[in-house]
């Protein structure tokens, strides 16, 4: 649940979603992942505080939920 005013509207999860997509599930993949969470900060500055539950379903990886987190940090997922 986000906090006293945080939350994501539609244009900002549509824009996760495509950079998750383009740049992060070809990560996942490298790394044999199958679920977890991640910060969105991979998506700008401005999500750093913002998390994901992801699921991966076959070939294809699917954002469960999106959470704020105002001590979430970034991993560096390259490899």
């Amino acid at each position: 649940m986000p906090g006293a005013g945080q939350a994501l509207c539609d244009d900002d999860i549509q824009h996760i979603r495509e950079i998750f997509s383009r740049e992060v599930v070809p990560k996942l993949k490298k790394a044999h992942a199958r679920r977890g969470i991640l910060s969105c900060k991979f998506a700008g500055e401005k999500y750093k505080h913002w998390n994901l539950r992801f699921e991966s379903r076959g070939p294809e990886f699917d954002i469960e939920e999106f959470e704020y987190d105002e001590g979430a940090s970034g991993l560096d997922l390259d490899l």
